[in-house]
């Protein structure tokens, strides 16, 4: 593949970080290889691709814990290409941005893969610990910093605020997330624990409190409100972001799944 004009991926980034609009989000249906972002991508729908990590990992045999960096870039090569044959956007997954290789990461994805964006956790990918609140807001600026001097000023950093999913309180989220937008994030993304219901006043409390630049998975919310967030939903509530993460991947599986049985059923 072709190494991307810095120019044009930085006309493409300053594009991309205006889509992130509140009340109008940007809608993800993340991609974990190169038929599904072709797929995905030639929607009508479609402003922009991006990838999942727990998704590509699967796609390997292996987990999202075990996803090194450099396998998450190779799987995130044919998306790329896919991504500038149609003309679209990308931003990736790198996880926790793999410590002190976070630099190398982002350069990787904005030279090589032409890459506007990432989604960067602060919890550690192998263990969900999550990080000191002041190494957080720094890895935001370090992405961002290095962007920069790539000569991408407008590259879009959308940060992980996990201190719900790893056991705190949902307003701390709120609070941490707030810091990382001041740090430069474009939006916070509140990753909701698996075990916990998604009440949707606590979704509008969290679009509320990052003042509309959250980005929301949509799932179902709970077993008294069982009806699944839309986008709708979501851009009525306010938020700027919408992705859905590895649901797309978890779908093709469960369709296979009974495809084959049906091979099988004797």
């Amino acid at each position: 593949m072709a190494t991307p004009s810095i120019t044009a991926v930085a006309a493409q980034a300053t594009a991309f970080k205006a889509l992130h609009v509140p009340g109008k989000p940007l809608l993800l249906a993340n991609v974990y290889d190169a038929s599904s972002a072709r797929v995905i991508g030639s929607l009508p729908g479609c402003r922009a691709l991006a990838t999942a990590s727990h998704a590509l990992a699967r796609t390997i045999g292996t987990t999202d814990e075990r996803l090194t960096m450099e396998q998450n870039l190779a799987l995130a090569a044919p998306i790329a290409a896919v991504a500038r044959e149609l003309g679209l956007p990308l931003t990736l997954d790198i996880q926790d941005g793999y410590g002190e290789r976070l630099e190398e990461v982002v350069r990787h994805a904005v030279v090589d893969l032409g890459a506007v964006g990432v989604n960067l956790e602060d919890s550690r990918h192998e263990t969900e610990e999550i990080m000191g609140e002041d190494e957080a807001i720094e890895r935001v600026q370090r992405a961002l910093r290095v962007a920069a001097e790539l000569g991408v000023p407008d590259f879009v950093v959308n940060a992980r605020s996990d201190t719900f999913l790893t056991g705190g309180e949902l307003d701390e989220s709120i609070r941490r997330g707030k810091k990382l937008l001041e740090a430069g994030a474009t939006t916070v993304y509140v990753f909701w624990p698996r075990h916990k219901e998604m009440v949707e006043t606590d979704v509008q409390r969290v679009i509320d409190g990052l003042g509309g630049r959250a980005n929301i998975q949509p799932r179902k919310v709970s077993p008294v409100q069982p009806k699944a967030l839309t986008s709708a939903d979501i851009a009525r509530m306010g938020a700027a972001r919408v992705s859905v993460g590895p649901q797309l991947y978890n779908a093709v599986v469960a369709t296979l799944t009974e495809a084959a049985n049906e091979v099988f059923a004797v």
